[in-house]
């Protein structure tokens, strides 16, 4: 993977307060943000940093899951949108080691490599007048040492302030259920899992039909019994309850044999509660 020198937003980028030039480009203002002095959270600058969230996500994604990654660099999760997205961080403070990450595909950049990751798995023509607004968020995931709630809460913070910085309200990405056992603990898993989870959804926190997406490969839902004592994942559950929107029905992704669920988040419809979290 190359990692070109105009990439400007990306070898710039220190820490996560953004201004927005004409062309939607994000540009820094140093303003680094600890997390109760236990993390800090920033921008990869430069293809080492990249390669730091490249390694966390082989060891969840590649390791914990048990995902068959189409890696270009042996040993790494980097695929061939990494090159064209930011990259956020968060480090532990005492030993400087990234512990959390999220990858970020501005409009810009989205229109530059002819799409998003959201595109090889639904058909997402009906957004097509929202895609100068719209931010690609994926590859999210946390040191399994940190997962307690304050890794998760940085990156999400650090996201919004640098969507509302850039002008940017809409957020797409999707929800992951796993469809086979897999080292994460007290991960759900299973087909009954993803359709029960679907069927919770449908019928209470469904896009406008405007937003709705088509799966390229759906998940053969009728296959699988609902339970309807089953709730979605925790962290599908935290994005319906900041105000995320379901787009459309599960796909099933053949790479990580998960079922990912279409979501979409309007900042300007983020509820109260988090969005004084993320202000503060």
């Amino acid at each position: 993977m190359s990692f070109r020198s105009d990439r400007t937003s990306a070898l710039t980028t220190r820490e996560i307060s953004f201004k927005i030039d004409a062309n939607h480009h994000p540009r820094p203002a140093a303003n680094p943000t600890p997390e109760k002095s236990l993390f800090v959270t920033s921008w990869a600058r430069n293809l080492d940093e990249v390669r730091e969230a490249q390694a966390l996500r082989q060891a969840v994604f590649g390791v914990e899951m048990g995902a068959t990654l189409r890696t270009l660099v042996p040993g790494l999760d980097a695929d061939i949108f990494d090159d064209f997205c930011e990259h956020l961080l968060v480090r532990e403070v005492a030993t400087n080691t990234v512990i959390g990450t999220y990858r970020v595909l501005t409009p810009t950049q989205a229109k530059r490599i002819g799409g998003t990751y959201t595109d090889e798995e639904f058909d997402l023509t009906r957004l097509r007048d929202l895609r100068s607004q719209m931010v690609e968020v994926g590859r999210s995931c946390v040191h399994p040492a940190y997962r307690n709630g304050g890794v998760i809460l940085a990156l999400w913070r650090a996201l919004t302030q640098f969507m509302r910085s850039n002008g940017l309200h809409i957020m797409i990405g999707c929800g992951t259920i796993p469809l086979r056992v897999t080292a994460l603990p007290n991960e759900p898993f299973g087909g009954h899992i993803a359709a029960s989870v679907w069927a919770h959804v449908a019928s209470s926190h469904m896009a406008p039909i405007a937003h709705r997406v088509i799966p390229r490969t759906p998940l053969p839902l009728d296959n699988f019994e609902v339970d309807p004592s089953i709730q979605p994942p925790a962290l599908i559950n935290a994005y319906l309850r900041m105000g995320a929107k379901v787009m459309g029905p599960p796909a099933w992704d053949a790479d990580f044999n998960a079922a990912d669920l279409p979501l979409i988040l309007n900042l300007n419809e983020l509820a109260p509660r988090y969005r004084r979290l993320f202000s503060s």
